[in-house]
Order: structure tokens, then sequence, then C-alpha cells
């Protein structure tokens, strides 16, 4: 049975989460067509589920990937932080895994973007189903940084949020040496590498029956500082998380990891009966305050 204290807390959370403020502002991450794709649908929301409450968004046939702009609430500190929500590849779920976070990194004076990547309703047959959600994500850093006076952010201070596939995504973005597309413009002129990360529940990142991560995963001396979160109780093994860190201690790379006992998958930042896991928020920005990306 859920304790009185935190059937409170839920409904104070429940209700901030529908006092929520819509984005900034909304910009496309390709000027036209993505890579490879003949559609510029911007995503369709699928039914509400009856018993979410908070409700849960689920997107899916994006194929004109968009990024949600939410700025700080007072004076940045040059900050900006690209989203990448959950959802399996088959859907986006920009707000449980995207806004809700992006508006308590805003309340640090950090700049932070959704990104709604594409989902793989008409890739081609063989094709990972990471690879345009990567390339979203490439571009969506690179075009952060081609903007750095226009969003008042550092572009020495860009770094990455990632859920679940999409922290299997943030894991390639932050260890890939080569881009997953070919340049287009003078925005891809710019890095895509993070300046730092954060994955959350990272998914299936581990090789098939074995315990070694996914070989797009290279984890060097040069991976940007990684703050990692998971829970014991995940179907998607916290072992991947574990393999994470230890590859990034083996090669001197600032790192944290926690796990938690309990909370499952797909928690976002909201709390858990029974479970700690809604605190990893504040660990984070906590992390983020240390290395002085945060105020």
């Amino acid at each position: 049975m859920m304790k009185p204290w935190l059937i409170l807390f839920v409904a104070a959370f429940s209700l901030s989460l529908n006092s929520t403020n819509a984005a900034d502002a909304t910009q496309f991450v390709w000027p036209d067509l993505a890579p490879g794709e003949t559609s510029r649908s911007v995503g369709e929301a699928m039914p509400r589920r009856e018993n979410e409450n908070p409700p849960i968004t689920r997107l899916i046939n994006v194929h004109r990937p968009a990024m949600e702009v939410y700025l700080p609430k007072g004076k940045s500190n040059g900050t900006a932080v690209v989203i990448l929500p959950g959802g399996g590849f088959g859907k986006v779920v920009p707000d449980l895994e995207g806004s809700e976070a992006a508006e308590r990194l805003a309340q640090h004076g950090i700049a932070a973007f959704v990104v709604n990547y594409r989902t793989n309703e008409t890739k081609p047959k063989g094709e990972p189903n990471w690879k345009r959600p990567l390339q979203d994500g490439q571009r969506a850093v690179r075009l952060i940084r081609s903007q750095a006076a226009k969003w008042k952010i550092d572009p020495d201070k860009v770094g990455l949020l990632a859920f679940s596939a999409g922290g299997q995504v943030g894991a390639m973005l932050i260890t890939s040496t080569v881009p997953a597309y070919k340049p287009i413009d003078d925005v891809d002129k710019q890095s895509y590498r993070p300046d730092f990360a954060m994955l959350i529940y990272p998914w299936q990142v581990l090789q098939q029956g074995s315990e070694e991560l996914l070989p797009q995963i290279k984890i060097t001396k040069k991976t940007p500082p990684t703050f990692i979160v998971h829970t014991h109780d995940d179907r998607s093994s916290s072992l991947g998380a574990v393999e994470i860190y230890s590859a990034l201690k083996r090669n001197e790379v600032p790192a944290e990891l926690h796990i938690y006992e309990n909370g499952g998958h797909g928690y976002g930042i909201r709390p858990r009966p029974n479970s700690n896991i809604g605190t990893w928020i504040e660990r984070g920005v906590e992390w983020l305050q240390v290395r002085n990306f945060a105020d």
C-alpha cells in the first residue's frame, strides 16, 4: 500500500504536470527531408491510456524530427542539453521522458531541447532501429551549437540527457567517431559530440546473450563525463549501465553511477510507489552543479 506522504507527493507532482508550460519554441532538426525520408510527417499521438495519471504522450509516424525548446526561467548559465526520449524506436515519449525533465533543468539555468526523433515505420529492411535516431541526435547537437548566440548558450557546454531507447542511441552518440550521415550544410561543420552525458535506464546496450556492450558503443578516454541511472529490477538489465560505467572507469573518464533497488523502467523523473527512484533528478542536478553545468 502506498504510504500517505507518497500519495501527497504524487498528487502534488500530478498537479504540477497538469500546469506545465508549453515549449518556448519548436524547430525542425533538418532543413527539409531527413536523410532517407520521403515523408514530412511530424508525428501523431496515440490514444491516451485510461489508467495513466498523469497521462503519457506517445508519438508515432515521426519522419520529420523537431526539437521542442525549453529556455531557462531566469538567467541562462550557458548550458544546453539535448534530450532523447525513449519509446522503443516505434514511438517517442516527449513528456514523460522529455518536457518534464526539460522544465526541471530550465529551473537551473539550462536550455533544454527535446528531440522528437524519427520512428521506424518506413525504415528499409535490415537497417538498425537506432540509425535514424542517431542521425537526428547528431544533427540536433550540431544545430544547437551552430545557433549558440540565438539560444544564449556556450557551444562548449552542450550536453545530452537520454532515456531508455534514447539512452541506447545516446551511448552511441557520445562514443561514435564517424558521423551517421553525410554533411548537407554549414551546420554539419560543428561537432556532434556532447560535452557531458546523462544516460537514464539505457535500454538494451548489451549484445544479445552477452555481457559485452554493443559494438557501436566504444568508450575511450575521449568519451565525455557521464552520469548513469538504472534500477536493479529493470527488465532491461542494469548490467548494461554497469558495463558502461566500468568502461568509463577503465578509461579514466569522470563518471557517476546510481543503481536503485526498485522502480522498474520508464519512470522519467516521476516517483514510483515504494521506491526512491524519483529522487534521481536531484542527484543529476547535483552532478551538473559540481561540473559547473547547472545553477
